[in-house]
């Protein structure tokens, strides 16, 4: 099995550069799906599920080196991206406005889905955390303005806080589509 990483997301890239692996940094051709970029890494496990290609990449945002986190995974059908906020070229956008944070962290969640060759069309779930009750109704319409149409399930929870306390929300997204 071949497990593909690097490469940036969309217009999200910044300090930090693709995706690490534990021996080193990854990028350039080869390896993955697509034309995504990256490289094989041995030694991540088959799935007993399907013998699906896994694809990993980063946005070079400033948490997923030092955490050890992709931007998004495409696993067979399922894509998946990690948490997205509003951070933008590293710095918090659009401070104290939680309907705008929210479209923001949406934009950076789908444009790593397109990457793995996700649609808006092909979400399926999401999961947004938000900092404060007062938010719930801006976050939700904000969301509706994106995924009325497609419906996905969706959670919404009320967190202590997020990394940033500036941030208000915090969205994943998961999409399924054909496999490759």
């Amino acid at each position: 099995m071949t497990v593909g990483m690097g490469g940036s997301v969309g217009d999200l890239g910044g300090p930090g550069g693709p995706v690490d692996d534990l021996d080193g940094p990854v990028g350039g051709p080869g390896g993955s799906v697509g034309g995504l970029g990256g490289s094989p890494v041995d030694g991540v496990g088959e799935s007993p599920l399907d013998d699906a290609v896994v694809t990993r990449l980063g946005s070079g945002g400033p948490w997923e080196a030092l955490y050890g986190y992709s931007r998004v995974v495409r696993a067979g059908a399922l894509a998946i991206t990690a948490g997205c906020t509003s951070t933008v070229d590293g710095r918090v956008a659009h401070v104290g406005d939680a309907a705008a944070q929210t479209a923001q962290a949406i934009r950076i969640g789908l444009d790593a889905l397109a990457e793995v060759g996700a649609r808006p069309a092909d979400v399926v779930r999401t999961r947004m955390y938000v900092t404060d009750r007062l938010y719930v109704d801006e976050v939700g319409r904000a969301h509706n303005a994106v995924f009325g149409p497609v419906r996905p399930v969706a959670t919404m929870v009320v967190v202590a806080g997020l990394l940033d306390p500036e941030h208000l929300v915090e969205i994943e997204l998961e999409a399924h589509l054909p496999p490759r």
